[in-house]
């Protein structure tokens, strides 16, 4: 509220807090942000074409399994914001009654995460994702990944929305 109320523009990359509480505060105000659910603008891309694809076709994958592996730097303790927002997705073209708390591989440990392909320099700042779909005979699978290693991709997109935002505040 701090920024909307003194009107100050500011970037955020976030998939926790209340985000249309955000976004009510910065219109009532009339105030300037970009507040994305990742700052990887090709992630946040990804997302809203399976969002649009589950919407356009709910239950096109009924009867198939998912099945999700996330890898993450060891100091990252929660389950991935990204992650979620695309398992929800899937869950509506599956009808899959895959539980978000109980189904997630976790892999927060150097060990399972050299053995899921993460290179060595990105153990400490990494983001390695695998969606699998598998039909209930085992004959028909699809898979979905998004890695990153590093954090450039992030950078890149943070300083895209700054510089977004800048024409914004400019155009008024």
């Amino acid at each position: 509220v701090f920024y909307a109320e003194n009107k100050l523009p500011f970037v955020m990359g976030t998939t926790g807090g209340d985000r249309d509480l955000l976004l009510s505060d910065m219109e009532s105000r009339e105030a300037f942000a970009v507040i994305a659910p990742n700052m990887g603008k090709q992630i946040v891309a990804m997302q809203a074409g399976l969002e649009d694809l589950a919407a356009k076709f709910p239950s096109a994958f009924a009867g198939y399994k998912l099945e999700v592996t996330e890898s993450h730097q060891k100091t990252k303790a929660d389950t991935s914001g990204t992650a979620k927002a695309v398992i929800a997705s899937l869950k509506k073209l599956s009808d899959d009654d895959f539980d978000m708390e109980q189904d997630i591989e976790m892999l927060r440990d150097d060990e399972s995460s050299l053995a899921f392909g993460v290179p060595k320099e990105a153990l400490n700042g990494h983001a390695f994702h695998t969606y699998t779909l598998t039909s209930a005979d085992g004959s028909v699978q699809f898979e979905l990944k998004h890695n990153v290693s590093g954090r450039t991709v992030y950078a890149e997109g943070t300083a895209d929305a700054v510089k977004f935002l800048a024409s914004k505040v400019f155009e008024g």
